[in-house]
This record gives structure tokens, C-alpha cells and sequence, in this order.
């Protein structure tokens, strides 16, 4: 018995049926329209996976755990099986891959019309509440009464998009059945910024590259590259919403976080000083506001001046020294005033959650309780923006599948 219709639900039943056709296989989910979580992803178009996916994209539990799992089912198999299932995938900036079609809803389609063909019963407006052990399996107990399992599947996703059906409730029965639950966090959700200390009110709607070290412990812990969003009430942006967890996780361990910004990824202070320096040796009458406006957004370069007050008219020539040294400097280590994230409600993954050293990474299956599998976000893993939490979904679900095929009891 699989507890949850989402992405890892859903594939762990259909592997499970194409594995052995004689295994029954139930899937339970609380929702009357099960999938909500899919159709919401990437914008409504569900970025299904990346082109490239490794151990390296995810945090969480131990790597070694993590590329294990996915090497049972890699992208290309998983570009096959939607193939398959007649969603062609086409691929966007940064490997992320999308259905031809740009919408989610095929891709829920495909997955619950494989699930009938394959002989799966999906039982929606079935919200599991508890799973007990008895003597020979499990009582599932749900809203609509008790029903019995010989194995069970925890899927039920981490606590993040609670109104698609993740409330947490998942880790309550872990727990219950002698799992270990990594505290848990908004991951992939919208940075909040300190409004007497942002500049990002003059700023909403811009959009541009940057280079996000966050500070643990006084040192630089991570580093991540990629596009921010300016908005009314911070940012956001992939960027912004992989920098997020670890400011959660740092947050949460009471350990000093600070988070900055690099305008020029991969430049460093002395580099930039460097090409001030020559560009009013090159350019004495240029404008200082126009010529960083060369580089950033121009609406950017009026606010970073204005805050470091710094007349945006002088020329380059008449740049104090001390001057041009403070402007290298907010370039490339501009304080981020954070002050938490948009919470659940708008996270897109659950960091934390059941210790990843407490499941078989060859078939998902517990350590701590016989008969009990757990996949998906579930689990203490989350991989950055792009698809690859999706992965996670369909690799887990193919493990677990295999895994559960290989006998014929009911599931």
C-alpha cells in the first residue's frame, strides 16, 4: 500500500505493478483530484528533470546515498519512460527539461493513465492518518476506515505547498514507526529582506546574475550562482531560492548566518579594482552611474549608489580613491539584509526529514521497520531549483518499485 499520489507515489506504483504484475498494489491519498502538487510545479509546466543529475545537485542526507539511489533510475531512463508515456521532453536554459507541450497537467495525466494500465488502484479522499504494525503487516488507518497492508510506502512528501496536500503528517507516522526526523525547513522558498535595511522596494522586478556566498560561523559555508528577482518583499529567483535552505538549516542550528552578494560571479575585489582603475585611466570623462550601468541593471546601479552615497554624475577621473574602493567593495560583498523566507506556503521542497542512513538505498526499504519503504521528499533531501527534486521522485519511486515487484504479497 503506497500513502500518497504525488510524483514518488505515483511512480513507485507503477514500477511496482510493471515489476510483477501479480503484486496488488493500492495507492491512498487524501485528495479527491490527487496531483496537485504537479500541476502547481515550474509555473504550471513541470520541469520534470535536468539533463545533467547528480549528488552533487542535492543536500541533505550522505552523497554516497544519494547517487546510489540515483543510478537505479538516471534522467536518460527517465526521458525514456515519459517517452513512453507519450510526454516528450524539450530542454530549457540551465538542463531543465519540460514537456513539449508546457503543461503540467499531461505530465499528471500520463502518470495516473499509467497507473490504471498497469493495474494499480488509486484510491483518492483516502487521507492517511496512522500506520500501525500488526502481526502480519499493517493497519492503514485512513478517513474512510481501516484497511490492511502486508508492506507500506511512506510518499507523502515533506510539509512545503500545504494546500496540495503536504502537511506533514508523513513525519508523524515515520516516527511512530521508529524513524529518526531530521529537523525540518523551508527549502526552495522566497527570501523575506528587512525593509529599513533593503534596497529591493526601488528595485521590484529586476532581474539579473549574481554570486550568493552564505556566511556560517563567520566563514563563506556555500556559495551558489544564478539569477535574482528583486521583489516587494525581498527576492527571489533561483539564486534566492537555493540560498534559502541553507539560511534556514544555519538559522534553525542557532549558528551566526549572514548572506552577501557578488553583482560579478566569479570576480573578485582585487580583479574589479583592477578594471576601475583602468577604465578612468581609459575613460577619465565617463559618468560613473552610466558606466556601472553597463554592467547591472540601470535602475540597480541609481540605488547602490544612492545608498553608498555616491554622486552618480562625477567622472571616472574624479573618483576618490576611497570612494571607488567602497563601490569594489558593495559589488562584491553586498550585505543581503535576510530576515527568514515566505515559510511553507511557498517553499517548493521540505529540507529535512526521515535520516536518509535509515533506509536501503538498493530497494528504499527501511532499516528501522520491516515492510515499510519510503521515497520522494519525504526523505532528508533536497536538490536546488530545477528539476531535480522531480528526479528524486521518479528514482526513489523506480527503487522502491523494483524492489516491492520482486514478490507477489499484497502491497
Amino acid at each position: 500500500m503506497i500513502v500518497g499520489a504525488g510524483a514518488a507515489g505515483l511512480a513507485t506504483g507503477i514500477f511496482t505493478r510493471r515489476a510483477n504484475h501479480l503484486r496488488t498494489v493500492a495507492i491512498l491519498d487524501g485528495a479527491k483530484k490527487p496531483g496537485a502538487k504537479i500541476l502547481v510545479s515550474g509555473g504550471s509546466r513541470c520541469n520534470v528533470t535536468n539533463t545533467i543529475v547528480s549528488e552533487r545537485d542535492f543536500w541533505g542526507g550522505r552523497a554516497t546515498i544519494v547517487r546510489r539511489v540515483l543510478r537505479g533510475f538516471p534522467v536518460g531512463e527517465t526521458i525514456a519512460f515519459f517517452r513512453e508515456l507519450g510526454v516528450n521532453l524539450h530542454e530549457e536554459a540551465d538542463g531543465k527539461l519540460f514537456p513539449d507541450s508546457n503543461r503540467a497537467r499531461d505530465v499528471l495525466d500520463a502518470l495516473l493513465r499509467e497507473t490504471a494500465r498497469c493495474g494499480a488502484t488509486l484510491l483518492a479522499a483516502h487521507r492517511v492518518v496512522d500506520v500501525e504494525p500488526i502481526g502480519d503487516g499493517f493497519r492503514v488507518v485512513t478517513a474512510a476506515g481501516d484497511l490492511h497492508a502486508a508492506a507500506v510506502v511512506l510518499a507523502t512528501g515533506g510539509q512545503s505547498l500545504p494546500k496540495t496536500g503536504s502537511d506533514g503528517t508523513g513525519f508523524t507516522i515515520a516516527r511512530r514507526l521508529g524513524h529518526t526526523i531530521v529537523p525540518t525547513t523551508p527549502a526552495l522558498a522566497p527570501l523575506l529582506l528587512d525593509a529599513a535595511d533593503g534596497i529591493h522596494h526601488d528595485l521590484s522586478g529586476v532581474s539579473h546574475d549574481v554570486e550568493i556566498a552564505i556566511w556560517i560561523d563567520g566563514v563563506v559555508a556555500t556559495r551558489l550562482t544564478g539569477a535574482m528577482l528583486w521583489t516587494h518583499f525581498g527576492v527571489s529567483g533561483p539564486a534566492a531560492l537555493n540560498a534559502s535552505r541553507h539560511w534556514m538549516r544555519a538559522t534553525i542550528e542557532r549558528r551566526p548566518v549572514r548572506v552577501t552578494i557578488n553583482f560579478h560571479p566569479g570576480r573578485s575585489f582585487e580583479e574589479l579594482d583592477v578594471w576601475w582603475t583602468a577604465r578612468a585611466r581609459e575613460h577619465p570623462k565617463a559618468a560613473l552611474q552610466s558606466t556601472l550601468a553597463e554592467a547591472l541593471p540601470a535602475s540597480l546601479a541609481a540605488a547602490l549608489l544612492a545608498r553608498l552615497g555616491i554622486d552618480g554624475t562625477t567622472p571616472l577621473a574624479h573618483l576618490a580613491r576611497d570612494d571607488r574602493r567602497r563601490l569594489v567593495n558593495a559589488l562584491v560583498a553586498w550585505p543581503l539584509p535576510v530576515g527568514g523566507t515566505r515559510g511553507y506556503n511557498y517553499a517548493e521542497v521540505t529540507a529535512g526529514g526521515v535520516a536518509l542512513d535509515e533506509i536501503d538505498p538498493s530497494t528504499m526499504a527501511s532499516r528501522r521497520r520491516d515492510g515499510v519503504y519510503l521515497v520522494g521528499e519525504i526523505l532528508d533531501v533536497d536538490g536546488r531549483i530545477g528539476g531535480f527534486n522531480f528526479q528524486w521522485a521518479w528514482s526513489t519511486g523506480f527503487v522502491a518499485g523494483r524492489a516491492l515487484g520482486g514478490g507477489a504479497a499484497r502491497a
